[in-house]
Order: C-alpha cells, then sequence, then structure tokens
C-alpha cells in the first residue's frame, strides 16, 4: 500500500492567484518512483485559521500518511505554518526539522533562518517545508530514507521502503 502523501502549500499570492505555485511540484518530483502517492493538494494563505483547518481535515477525517506543508516558515510577520502546525499536533518531531535545516544550510545559509517544524496528529506525520521549489526538493529529498520507517511507527502499519524489524533470518 502506497504511502498517502498531502502537500499543502502556503502562501498569500499563490492563494490569490497571483504567483503560480510551482513548489508542490517539485515536492512532487522528489517524490516521484517512491512509494507515495499524493492524493491532496491546496493552497491556503498565511492564516493559521486556514492551516489549520487543512491539517486537521487531512489527518482526522482524510486519514493522510504524511503532510507536507511549504511555505510560511521564514521570519516575516505572515509566516505562520510552524505556529498552526504547533497547534494541531499531539506530539513534536524536532529531528526531522532538524535534519531538513542542517543539510539545507550545506547549500545555502539561509536555511537557518528556517522556522519549519514536524510533528503527529493521529495517525499522521506533519513536516513543514521551506516555500521555494529547490528549498523544498532538496529537503525532501533529505527525508526520502526515512520517511517510509517514520510512517510505519506513526500508523502501525508496514509500508513499502519500511524497516525490516527482524533482521534474522
Amino acid at each position: 500500500m502506497a504511502i498517502r502523501v498531502g502537500i499543502l502549500t502556503v502562501s498569500d499570492r499563490s492563494a490569490r492567484g497571483e504567483r503560480p505555485d510551482t513548489t508542490h511540484e517539485a515536492i512532487r518530483e522528489a517524490l516521484a518512483g517512491g512509494p507515495y502517492e499524493v492524493v491532496a493538494y491546496e493552497v491556503v494563505p498565511d492564516e493559521v485559521a486556514q492551516i489549520r483547518r487543512v491539517l486537521r481535515l487531512w489527518a482526522d477525517r482524510d486519514g493522510l500518511d504524511v503532510i507536507l506543508t511549504n511555505g510560511g516558515t521564514g521570519l516575516a510577520r505572515r509566516d505562520n505554518t510552524p505556529e498552526a502546525t504547533l497547534e494541531v499536533v499531539d506530539r513534536q518531531v524536532p529531528g526531522l526539522a532538524e535534519l531538513v535545516r542542517s543539510e539545507g544550510v550545506k547549500k545555502t545559509p539561509m536555511a537557518a533562518l528556517s522556522r519549519g517544524v514536524a510533528g503527529v496528529r493521529g495517525g499522521t506525520l506533519i513536516i513543514n517545508l521551506p516555500g521555494s521549489p529547490r528549498g523544498a526538493r532538496e529537503s525532501v529529498e533529505v527525508l526520502l530514507e526515512i520517511l517510509p520507517h517514520a510512517v510505519e511507527q506513526v500508523t502501525g502499519r508496514k509500508v513499502p521502503g519500511g524497516y525490516e524489524h527482524d533482521q534474522n533470518p
């Protein structure tokens, strides 16, 4: 069974139709070839209530395995994605956000400015990614090796590419 993924783009300009959302395409490309199926996609403005609404809906009603947000993780006053995410998760997974930042700064020092977080809501893993196509793609690429195992831990079910618990023949 494929890992069911939702991509939530958080951008005032894209939500108003002033700028095309190319970041979600970069995320889809990074996921291609893996055990991932993008089953939900939406663009919302940098509004905490709207971000929370989609995260709750996709986790609680739709039962997605992973939600990847992009955008709204910087230092601008309108960057609200981490706050909205922290309001809906049951538990934080700081190591994932730390991994994204630590690998990101190897390519650009600007990655240190990301306030992205990661956490679990029910059986859904939620990870904040940068808003730039390049930053989001590189972040997903860093996470690809461990995402299946993380999904197994969160959902309690085996997934393609997951960790083999029984290493003995």
